[in-house]
């Protein structure tokens, strides 16, 4: 179960350039109940990670963290067969140094409990653009 990064993961992070936009390909399943203790108390998991995505949303004008792409998880073409994912984001950050800000705001760590206790399971890739822009 992977629900919070570690200083180490960002710290990596932080080490690309920071003014480089970042895309962040976040891989989500629900808890079928969220965690109680974190005012989602009785909640769906899904409807506790719709509960933190309004209050991310709130961050968005200091962060960036734009949401670009949303959709259900499929079958899994190539890759472990355990692995069952709900939902797929790619999230945009205007610069990597915003992604690396937020995770180290009072204000994001306010929130994160929320994300935690709605999920039982999670991914947040990096990803930088390869291809030139049309």
């Amino acid at each position: 179960m992977h629900l919070h990064a570690s200083p180490d993961q960002i710290d990596a992070i932080a080490e690309g350039d920071p003014d480089e936009p970042v895309v962040m390909l976040n891989l989500l399943k629900y808890r079928e109940v969220a965690e109680s203790g974190h005012g989602v108390d009785g909640m769906s998991g899904e409807a506790a990670y719709r509960e933190y995505g309004r209050r991310f949303a709130e961050l968005h004008p200091r962060f960036g963290g734009e949401p670009i792409w949303m959709g259900r998880a499929g079958n899994i073409a190539i890759g472990p067969d355990d692995e069952d994912w709900d939902i797929a984001i790619l999230v945009r950050y205007p610069t990597r140094s915003q992604f690396v800000a937020m995770f180290r705001d009072p204000d994001y760590h306010a929130i994160a409990p929320i994300r935690a206790a709605a999920l039982a399971d999670s991914r947040i890739i990096e990803t930088t653009q390869l291809l030139p822009k049309t």
